[in-house]
């Protein structure tokens, strides 16, 4: 073995005109002879709608040696990474007075535990989600604090499920009560959020130049949006926060672009747009949160296989039925099938994501190894849509913070807030209340 003393910086950034890009580990950034480095924790969400067959989703047994039901036997590989938790539930999510709306309230609830307001205006209100509580606290600490994706476009104004906005079942992840953060459906705009959009054949002086312009730009606009909110409704406020919230990050990223103009050049082809196939469309969503938790340029993310009523179709599976009103199932035994069906080409996929994630080296093991994944939803049965014994995942070690291989079932009313608590407490985010909380969730590391 040779022995330098030289070494990059962990936070080593390859970077172009207005865009950077983090560095996987490498062994040139652990210093000679130093401790064995310590990787950082990853956190995201999977959310599916409408809900399951619960009949053909909850094993049978608890315990290490659980069979896998038919929806989660796509995963069956991945048992020693897996927990399966059951008994979880989103009180909040309930009517509560409200009359219908579930599918609304199941999407706002999800990650945040709160009643969100019945309304379709502009005064939406809900709470602040666990994701976002992360990524606020990690935000030093990478160059883009989360991600937020989707697979199905929608309208993010007026009403959507009874009363209720379509802000409500068009986003999971809150930054605040008011402020839901849209997915983004392109992957190609994710792509060059990711890596930037800029000449990798410009020179280093003309990257540098188009930066300076770009800065002073930025400056001139920021100046003149702030100048107009005094005079704004509480909607066009949000969306001017929400412009000034991307605005900011542009300008993190021209900042960092001006340190150092080194060329990156990633292996991912650039996405035209969006694939034509739900299989490829998801797969590359997967593969472009990888490929940013690999770089560390973001460790939180959460993604959404559809927005909450969702009619997509699922063809390529045999399932022409728009998936929504086939979650309505009366409990016809053909209706069952179908959607048992779609739920396991779900999961299918998700097995997709554990097997890029396993496979990609990370520190002293893997992204899998260093990351807490949830899958699930805030609907369970769609015919009743409960929102009790919620089907929900929880996949990875958290660097040896979680016990996977089990089937726990908790008891009757347990918060999945519970859940989230102990997350962010094992990302080094200890948070005292989240929604309907009552602690943090017990046996994630041992019985």
């Amino acid at each position: 073995m040779i022995i330098t003393k030289k070494h990059l910086a962990r936070r080593t950034f390859l970077q172009g005109m207005g865009a950077a890009i983090g560095l996987p580990m490498l062994d040139a950034m652990t210093p000679a002879l130093s401790a064995t480095h310590k990787s950082p924790v990853r956190m995201a969400f999977t959310y599916i709608p409408n809900g399951v067959t619960y009949r053909d989703w909850k094993p049978k047994t608890v315990g290490s040696n659980f069979e896998f039901s038919p929806i989660l036997k796509p995963l069956e590989k991945y048992r020693e990474d897996l927990l399966v938790l059951s008994g979880l539930d989103h009180h909040n999510a309930e009517a509560l007075g409200d009359g219908g709306g579930d599918h609304a309230r199941a999407g706002a609830c999800f990650l945040t535990g709160v009643h969100p307001r019945k309304t379709a205006g502009a005064d939406i209100q809900s709470g602040i989600s666990v994701d976002q509580i992360a990524a606020k606290s990690l935000a030093s600490m990478t160059r883009i604090s989360s991600l937020e994706l989707g697979c199905e476009d929608s309208r993010t104004v007026g009403g959507c499920d009874s009363g209720y906005s379509c802000a409500y079942t068009n986003s999971i992840s809150w930054r605040g009560p008011q402020t839901p953060m849209a997915p983004e459906t392109n992957p190609r705009v994710v792509f060059e959020r990711l890596f930037g959009d800029e000449d990798f054949s410009a020179s280093p002086e003309q990257r540098a130049q188009k930066a300076q312009q770009r800065k002073s730009i930025l400056d001139l606009v920021r100046q003149r949006t702030q100048s107009l909110v005094g005079d704004l409704g509480a909607a066009d406020k949000r969306k001017i926060d929400e412009y000034l919230t991307g605005i900011r990050e542009l300008e993190q990223r021209i900042q960092m672009a001006e340190k150092d103009q080194r060329r990156f050049v990633p292996e991912m082809e650039k996405p035209t747009g969006v694939p034509v196939a739900f299989a490829d469309y998801i797969k590359m969503m997967f593969d472009l949160q990888v490929l940013a938790f690999q770089a560390d340029v973001t460790r939180v993310s959460t993604l959404l296989f559809g927005r909450e009523a969702s009619v997509r179709t699922y063809n390529e599976i045999g399932v022409s039925d728009p998936h929504h009103p086939l979650s309505h199932h009366r409990n016809i035994p053909e209706n069952h099938d179908k959607l048992t069906k779609i739920n396991t080409f779900h999961t299918t996929l998700y097995s997709y994501f554990l097997d890029k994630m396993k496979a990609t080296k990370d520190g002293d093991g893997t992204l899998l190894d260093h990351s807490m994944l949830v899958y699930g939803g805030a609907i369970c049965d769609g015919n009743s849509h409960s929102h009790s014994n919620l089907p929900i995942l929880l996949a990875g070690r958290g660097d040896g913070r979680l016990k996977p291989g089990r089937h726990i079932e908790y008891p009757k009313g347990t918060p999945t807030t519970n859940l989230y608590l102990s997350m962010l407490e094992r990302m080094n985010v200890p948070t005292e209340k989240l929604g309907d909380s009552t602690g943090q969730l017990e046996h994630l590391t041992e019985l």
